[in-house]
């Protein structure tokens, strides 16, 4: 498995797994406790596996978290889906900062997400499955949702928006949104 640092977001990675592909399909590493270790994380430190499925169009986020923040790794188990980071945090490098991927079933890569990021992506196949692992238990009074259209983010979404959560079109401007995180 190699791990790649994100250039645009400080702390953020890539873990790139060697698919091993054959006749049957393939079977791939997702995470690797010694590979995690090495790239100066605490594999220990995360708490809880999620998942969602999702249909083509879908736009999940912008998500994070106020407080102590949720450090996630995000990986695309099944299909493809257009994935968002942005540096929410005032006091790093690449604050406002944000850096966009492909993820697929096929490749398997994970992105890390540091705590003070903002995480989103579309589901670009139907279904698109998102596995993610957290480092904290979810704490819904901590979450924070911010405008997936927001002029601040400018985020480049591929295709048309064909549906989303009822909170997430209410999300908060980018403005309101840091403010609460501070």
């Amino acid at each position: 498995m190699e791990v790649v640092e994100v250039p645009g977001i400080a702390g953020a990675l890539l873990f790139r797994p060697t698919p091993h592909r054959d006749e049957r399909g393939f079977f791939s590493r997702t995470f690797d406790r010694d590979v995690v270790a090495k790239a100066g994380l605490d594999p220990d430190a995360f708490v809880q596996d999620s998942i969602s499925r999702s249909r083509q169009g879908v736009v999940r986020g912008m998500h994070t978290r106020s407080g102590q923040g949720e450090a996630k790794l995000v990986r695309c188990s099944y299909g493809a889906v257009f994935d968002v980071v942005v540096d929410l945090r005032p006091a790093s490098p690449t604050y406002r900062n944000r850096e966009t991927f492909e993820l697929t079933g096929d490749n398997q890569v994970t992105v890390y997400v540091p705590a003070g990021c903002a995480h989103g992506f579309q589901a670009l196949t139907d279904p698109a499955d998102v596995s993610y692992r957290i480092d904290r238990a979810h704490d819904p009074s901590e979450d924070v949702a911010i405008r997936f259209d927001d002029p601040d983010l400018d985020i480049p979404w591929p295709l048309p928006i064909t549906l989303m959560s009822e909170r997430d079109k209410a999300a908060s401007t980018f403005a309101l949104a840091t403010a609460r995180l501070t």
